[in-house]
């Protein structure tokens, strides 16, 4: 199923977990925000990451986010964290997409990432994009 079917969601991605501004930051700055977040009629909030879904979790316990206690996790919130959800892209399918996908500097060899941007997803439909200034080196999207 959809995590975004019938429901107003926030995505925000990032180029990468455990790197320092999306640890410092990007992320903290999301989960701080979570209740005013969810106090604008938003039913889900979703960081999202070209990070396999052991990264992503690892990365969510590393920051300190609260993990719900069950016995299955869903495979779009790998950590089954109670605010903000990890959602992985491993592949980066839904980054690229989004016309999000972009190449940093070699020497960080981070190879394809996602940009960063956040958007306001209502019902599968995007109701508001926002997109960080700057140049992308290199887009990999339609």
């Amino acid at each position: 199923s959809d995590p975004f079917k019938g429901k107003r969601a926030v995505v925000f991605a990032l180029p990468g977990a455990f790197t320092p501004t999306c640890s410092s930051t990007h992320l903290p700055g999301y989960e701080k925000a979570y209740e005013e977040i969810k106090s604008l009629d938003i039913d889900d909030v979703y960081c999202l990451s070209v990070n396999d879904a052991f990264v992503m979790r690892q990365w969510g316990l590393h920051l300190g986010l609260a993990e719900e206690k069950s016995s299955s996790a869903s495979p779009l919130n790998p950590g089954n964290f109670q605010q903000v959800k990890v959602l992985p892209d491993g592949a980066c399918l839904f980054t690229r997409g989004m016309g999000m996908s972009c190449t940093w500097d070699s020497e960080r060899g981070f190879g394809e990432r996602s940009w960063r941007y956040s958007v306001v997803i209502n019902d599968m439909k995007i109701e508001k994009l926002f997109v960080e200034a700057g140049k992308v080196i290199q887009n990999f999207g339609p």
